[in-house]
């Protein structure tokens, strides 16, 4: 089982909550500040570590070699991962799924195959694996669920040229998802981005199919 740590939402009762993966080299330690940055008081957080560690901190897939094996390893424990979430009272049909970099590809890989609903997907600075895979693999209501994905312009990590395309692949496929680009590197920019995906995740819980 994956470690991850919950952050209970300021609104006693809520059972909204947003998952968050972080990237290469980063921690749960790296994303303390969301919650009260975002500052959404019906939402909890579910800061989730990797299950590999690399130099002080975890991955979830080997980034300079074979990367298939620990993907398919970390879809099945955050697989899992959703499930207890679920059996603890927090349903995925009120889950935003979210990650950065690796985190990012692997909240897109698992959140579009889930065979159960989740209320959105939010990518950011990452990539998609195996985009024609995953338009065969996905969930059959895939092509209804809500994606966010945001990059950087000038990001010397994850080329963004690479990545406009495959979500370029994936919305010509019918996928509903939402681009912003950024004039930023590896990173999130500031308040401007965040301001798009406080957005996002108010209108995920704000539409006539919100749940």
């Amino acid at each position: 089982m994956l470690k991850y740590e919950l952050v209970p939402a300021r609104d006693p009762g809520s059972k909204r909550l947003c998952v968050m993966l972080h990237g290469l080299g980063d921690s749960i330690d790296g994303y303390r500040w969301m919650p009260d940055a975002m500052d959404l008081p019906w939402m909890n957080y579910a800061l989730v570590n990797a299950p590999d560690e690399y130099y002080g901190g975890f991955s979830w897939f080997d980034f300079t070699g074979d990367m298939t094996p620990g993907v398919l390893r970390s879809r099945k424990l955050l697989g899992t991962l959703l499930d207890d979430l679920q059996a603890k009272g927090y349903p995925t049909e009120q889950t935003i799924f979210g990650g950065f970099s690796q985190g990012c590809l692997m909240a897109v890989d698992v959140g579009l195959r889930y065979p159960r609903a989740v209320a959105g997907i939010v990518g950011i600075s990452g990539w998609v694996y195996e985009p024609q895979q995953l338009l065969e693999q996905m969930a059959p209501d895939a092509r209804q669920r809500r994606v966010l994905m945001t990059h950087g312009t000038l990001d010397p990590m994850v080329p963004f040229a690479a990545v406009r395309s495959e979500v370029q692949k994936l919305t010509s496929a019918g996928l509903q998802i939402e681009w912003h680009e950024f004039q930023k590197a590896h990173t999130i920019a500031g308040e401007d981005e965040l301001d798009i995906i406080r957005g996002f995740v108010e209108r995920a819980f704000a539409g006539p199919n919100s749940p």
